[in-house]
């Protein structure tokens, strides 16, 4: 979001109000954070800064790719849909290999862009599913918090979206969803358990339920903010320098996902 000196706020394209992220996102809880910040990174802010300073163009945008795993029936897509169109569906309809949304975003002034990968959690489908892993910017496993097994589940998704991407390339979180469902005391219990399997993986945790919406959006924010933070210092140390950050001939709008040819899409269904 940029001041053009004469009281109007020019957005990126395509950008909404409401997809504008100004302050630095809390975490859900400190006992399963990623990182323990109120805060933009100092070396990212001052190169987010340099580029609204010098009012460099819209036109490349800086693009992630969220792919969002867990078993069949957890809640993914009714997760991806309450944040990307606000609706919750309650005639649910199995995801059929994968689907994606892009969510845009204005984060300290800058353009950037969250591709979303739905993928399937039948059997039959990780074999088409997995291939969607491969670079992915920030892994996210998602369990039923209603039902525990699906948390111990977790695990296996991972370490299945992990072999698809280099060691250090991605940040995880581990989401449990329908916490409208529980009461509190098996809410806390359940958030106790979801913590430590959280720190095993080295992962964020957030209690979120799709029906209500409750953190849902909070979420997705900490979520786009953290992997636009980590987009900005890898270019930094790929020698980008602050002035080229976005700029026309410096990066390519889509690193996660356009470099290299993906798989072509099988047919699609989405709850």
């Amino acid at each position: 979001m940029q001041d053009m000196g004469n009281g109007m706020m020019h957005f990126a394209p395509h950008v909404t109000r409401d997809r504008v992220i100004s302050k630095f996102p809390k975490c859900y809880t400190p006992q399963a954070c990623l990182q323990m910040k109120d805060d933009w990174d100092s070396q990212a802010k001052a190169a987010c800064k340099h580029r609204t300073d010098r009012h460099q163009g819209w036109d490349r945008l800086k693009m992630s790719k969220a792919v969002v795993v867990g078993d069949l029936n957890v809640g993914k897509t009714c997760l991806i849909k309450r944040f990307c169109k606000d609706v919750f569906d309650r005639d649910y309809k199995a995801t059929i290999g994968v689907d994606f949304e892009i969510e845009r975003f204005e984060l300290s002034g800058v353009p950037f862009s969250l591709q979303i990968w739905d993928t399937a959690g039948q059997e039959k489908f990780k074999c088409i599913a997995s291939a969607y892993y491969r670079g992915a910017q920030v892994i996210i496993t998602v369990f039923d918090m209603a039902d525990i097994k699906t948390l111990e589940n977790t695990r296996q998704w991972l370490e299945e979206a992990m072999r698809e991407n280099e060691p250090g390339s991605f940040s995880v979180f581990l989401v449990g969803t329908k916490s409208d469902l529980l009461a509190p005391e098996e809410h806390q219990r359940t958030e106790r358990d979801a913590v430590k399997m959280a720190n095993e993986m080295k992962a964020e945790f957030w209690s979120v339920s799709a029906k209500t919406g409750e953190n849902v959006e909070e979420f997705f924010f900490r979520m786009a903010a953290l992997a636009f933070e980590d987009y900005v210092l890898k270019d930094m140390e790929r020698g980008i320098t602050p002035f080229s950050i976005g700029g026309r001939d410096s990066i390519k709008s889509d690193r996660a996902n356009l470099e290299d040819p993906q798989p072509k899409l099988v047919k699609m269904n989405c709850c």
